[in-house]
């Protein structure tokens, strides 16, 4: 049988050699094991890291759409609250206009009722005027009966008779046509004629007939606009006593 041959590293022993690698081996082989634990680890522990910061990133991306839903509402609640604070001004200055026309009233027709002597009896003709503007007023609303009374009487009897002339005015309104009572507006001045407007250093004149001058006055915020005034025959001519 041969001998083993001799080499570089001395005599070669085959089960020698592989105990040496052995030996030399397990240290790398422990190191490699231990590595792939480390890298196990981190791996979870990046998954975990992952895992932590896509569910923070979810949380603040719910968090930012729950802030941009929330600043929607509130800038859509500002533009119904603006909506709302325009709509009232505008009902503001809309009452602030009606509020001022209401006591805006237009002269639109005006005649005079002429009484025999003095007495408050209506003559037919003055029946007939009164029965014209009254037709006038049918189904009317926003409108005044203004009646100025004048008898040629001095002193307190004037403005006595004169009150009768009115009163016989306004009782034919109300009674024959229901003219409502709020609706009309006398002043009994006797003998005394009413300034005219604008002429404050004119002397009235005196009256010399018995009369009642009645002038339609309209409110136009108030009136109905299907329904205009007809024309009464304008400052008739009075009779005479």
């Amino acid at each position: 049988m041969g001998q083993p041959k001799e080499g570089f590293w001395g005599r070669v022993n085959p089960f020698a050699g592989k105990k040496w690698v052995k030996k030399q081996t397990d240290p790398i082989n422990d190191r490699l094991t231990e590595l792939d634990d480390v890298n196990a680890r981190n791996a979870r522990d990046i998954k975990d890291v992952d895992a932590r910061a896509q569910a923070g990133i979810q949380k603040a991306q719910s968090s930012a759409d729950a802030a941009n839903q929330t600043a929607s509402s509130a800038n859509q609640q500002a533009l119904n609250a603006n909506n709302t604070a325009q709509q009232a001004s505008g009902h503001v200055d809309k009452l602030n206009g009606t509020v001022n026309g209401l006591d805006q009233y237009q002269q639109i027709t005006d005649l005079d009722i002429g009484f025999h002597g003095g007495s408050p009896v209506l003559s037919s003709d003055a029946k007939a005027k009164l029965d014209q503007i009254a037709a006038s007023l049918t189904g009317r609303e926003g409108y005044i009966l203004e009646m100025e009374a004048h008898s040629p009487a001095a002193g307190s009897a004037g403005i006595q008779s004169s009150q009768r002339l009115a009163e016989s005015v306004e009782r034919y309104l109300a009674t024959e046509h229901q003219i409502p009572i709020y609706r009309m507006h006398f002043v009994a001045l006797g003998n005394v004629q009413a300034a005219a407007s604008g002429d404050s250093n004119q002397k009235p004149e005196r009256v010399r007939t018995s009369t009642v001058h009645l002038t339609l006055m309209e409110n136009s915020l108030a009136a109905r606009a299907d329904a205009s005034p007809q024309s009464a025959p304008a400052s008739a001519g009075a009779e005479q006593p």
